[in-house]
């Protein structure tokens, strides 16, 4: 360590650098190299100069690697230390080694990978720019005039507002964009306390209106496709601040450029990481869900925008700490006044809304709102009024919705369930395809909250119509529709007899159990088992390869365990009722799986 501390020159830094190895065996905290890159631009040259040692004496530090054969901190270190030397591809095989070594590092490693990519196309950008300056190109040069002009202080508002609009005009591509933030723009713009108390104003004049419509036009044109530039802007802490507020604005406009420049944050994976990082967007949420209410293009563009935010985990983190007490509310009404808004947007906003529940504690939220599922009832009802494209939207993405939310148990559901059966009930006769599909889903999770359902769907025919759909085929359909009627089997003797009826010597549950989807497969088993109880069912199939098909999944090795049990259920029960299956149970050798399931006909 001495050497190397000689090779920088001074005692001090030599302390810093052995710190520095020591900390990447002890510590569990890695280095932060970037507060060094920081400080290095920021200082005076003589400071940068010996950080610019310091870092370079550090990547070719032997003991950073010696000190452990899969010291992954050690590569980090020496990745961040090549990067602020501009050595990107050294940085980047810093990073994959560190990969390599623990491949459970991946997130990071592409967090440190977007970082070196990033830096390496800043400097690209910077470079061109310098030199389109440098050669007197006429857009170039342009730049740092208008920003020198908007540069004089206390000028009246009129003038700086001009100015910006000339400036928006001249900022045509990435060069303009890249010298419009090497030469000082963010902080000329940001800095002028003119153009700051007119952006910030909270209640804004004609002319404050003006200059904020024009800033906003001014922000989008530079830092679109510039992720330098959306960064610099977003971190300035009045433009933080703001955003928010501009999109709860009353003036129209001041809403329409906010939420464009938003969405060239949310379009791209940085820009919305950006926005995660920097904003409070469960706040945001609510306001977004807000412009439902809008006639115009921004009740799209918003939800254009929560589209995009729906991706990052962060984001439904955020949502789920205010979602019950500010966005549900707002839902609702949304839901309860279909017929009065937007309904292309409320159509997103619903299915949006459903992705949200993929996080648990959101979807927990909104099934125990009972006012939540009024609304939704309510709007199921609205089909029969309104029979519009639009609105056929809503009801199909809200059926989607209520399908995730069956992902939960609660007395409110149990309580609804004969109201949503028949909801979706009279949803069966709709003559979209699509709406069929997913009312079938949803009783074939409603179903099984309340016997009363099951009860009032037997009654309404649905052993009949799902049979119905099993014939006709699709994947979707057919796997919700046979587990529609295992439920209703399991438990109604009227719904095994409609089976046997309607399924002639089970055709249709012989097929699906032929299935490659392992859950229609196991329905099917499950639905056979329980119809041969009806007397006559199992000796309609005796000369059928219903023992076969059984024995094949009942000895099987699916992934689910129930296609095995459910099979091999079926089988002992098919064989109880009529034995004359048991000779051709012997005939495949299958006595020995028939004996190991009568542990389950006797628990069933």
């Amino acid at each position: 360590m001495h050497e190397y501390g000689k090779a920088i020159g001074d005692c001090e830094w030599a302390l810093k650098v052995r710190s520095v190895c020591c900390s990447v065996v002890r510590s569990s905290v890695c280095v932060q190299l970037s507060v060094w890159r920081w400080r290095a631009n920021g200082s005076g040259n003589m400071f940068r100069g010996r950080c610019l040692k310091f870092l370079s004496t550090l990547c070719k530090i032997p003991f950073l690697t010696q000190c452990s054969a899969k010291c992954i901190k050690a590569y980090f270190l020496m990745g961040k230390a090549h990067l602020a030397l501009k050595h990107y591809d050294e940085s980047r095989q810093c990073y994959q080694k560190l990969l390599q070594l623990d491949p459970q590092k991946e997130s990071l490693f592409k967090d440190c990978m977007n970082e070196v990519n990033l830096e390496e196309k800043r400097m690209q950008e910077e470079d061109r720019a310098m030199k389109a300056f440098q050669s007197g190109k006429h857009a170039a040069l342009s730049i740092n005039d208008l920003l020198q002009k908007l540069n004089r202080p206390d000028q009246n508002i009129l003038y700086y507002t001009g100015g910006i609009h000339v400036l928006t005009g001249a900022v045509k591509e990435c060069t303009e964009q890249t010298l419009f933030r090497t030469n000082n723009g963010f902080s000329i713009i940001n800095d002028n306390e003119v153009i700051r108390r007119g952006f910030c104003a909270e209640r804004k004049s004609t002319a404050e209106v003006d200059l904020c419509v024009s800033l906003l036009s001014l922000w989008q044109a530079v830092c679109a496709g510039n992720e330098e530039n959306q960064r610099l802007l977003l971190t300035h802490p009045d433009v933080n601040a703001q955003l928010s507020e501009l999109l709860c604005s009353g003036v129209l406009e001041i809403q329409k450029e906010t939420l464009a420049l938003i969405a060239l944050y949310s379009d791209n994976e940085n820009g919305r990481r950006l926005l995660v990082r920097h904003q409070d967007l469960s706040r945001w949420l609510q306001i977004l869900v807000m412009f439902v209410n809008s006639t115009d293009a921004r009740a799209s563009s918003a939800m254009s925008i929560l589209s995009d935010l729906i991706q990052e985990e962060k984001f439904k983190a955020q949502c789920r700490l205010t979602f019950s007490t500010s966005v549900l509310p707002l839902f609702t009404q949304l839901l309860a006044s279909a017929k009065l808004v937007d309904q292309a947007a409320l159509s997103r906003c619903i299915g949006i809304t459903g992705n949200l529940c993929a996080d648990a504690a959101i979807r927990v939220q909104m099934a125990e709102c009972n006012e939540c599922w009024q609304a939704c009832l309510q709007l199921v009802d609205g089909c029969a009024d309104v029979d519009t494209p639009k609105y056929r939207e809503c009801v199909f993405a809200v059926l989607g919705l209520m399908m995730n939310l069956l992902l939960e148990s609660n007395s409110i559901i149990q309580c609804l369930a004969v109201d949503i059966t028949g909801r979706c009930m009279s949803l069966l006769r709709d003559q979209d395809g699509r709406t069929v599909t997913r009312a079938t889903g949803v009783l074939s999770r409603i179903l099984a909250a309340s016997s009363l359902a099951v009860e009032e769907a037997v009654k309404g025919g649905v052993v009949k119509k799902m049979i119905k759909f099993l014939k006709a085929g699709g994947q979707t359909t057919s796997s919700y529709a046979i587990k529609t009627v295992s439920i209703c089997t399991r438990s109604s003797r009227q719904a095994q007899e409609e089976v046997v009826k309607s399924d002639k010597k089970f055709g249709v549950l012989l097929k699906l159990l032929d299935s490659e989807n392992e859950m229609i497969v196991g329905n099917a088993a499950f639905c056979l088992g329980q119809c041969l109880v009806v007397p006559g069912a199992a000796t309609s199939l005796l000369n059928s390869n219903i023992v076969m098909a059984l024995l094949k999944h009942a000895g099987g090795d699916a992934a689910r365990t129930s296609v095995q049990e459910n099979a091999a259920i079926a089988l002992g029960k098919l064989c109880v009722a009529e034995p004359r299956h048991i000779f051709q149970l012997r005939e495949l050798n299958g006595m020995a799986i028939l004996n190991s399931s009568m542990k389950y006909v006797h628990s069933s």
